[in-house]
């Protein structure tokens, strides 16, 4: 848990320009009651296309809101999950 409301995995530190540093996970998501927040499967090389075919959803920075699980593909989310651990942290945090 990554305070009262956000489940992830794996550890990143990150360090902006401006100093501000911290940590946060690699994946992660939070159920918030309008959408399911889903953390760290954008923002690497060749995410975009899967996201595509992802169904319904909205981007935000660093996260992607779906409204209801059925409407997505769990497969292709089961493939951006893959593509995005086995990237690594990327500018996503």
């Amino acid at each position: 848990m990554w305070g009262p409301s956000m489940i992830g995995y794996g550890e990143v530190h990150y360090r902006y320009a401006t100093g501000r540093e911290g940590d946060t996970f690699e994946l992660g998501f939070s159920p918030r009651k309008a959408d399911l927040a889903l953390y760290g499967i954008q923002g690497f090389p060749r995410s975009d296309e899967p996201l595509e075919k992802l169904g319904k959803h909205r981007r935000g920075v660093g996260r992607v809101w779906v409204k209801k699980a059925p409407d997505i593909d769990e497969s292709v989310l089961e493939e951006l999950v893959a593509h995005a651990w086995q990237s690594g942290p990327g500018t996503v945090c």
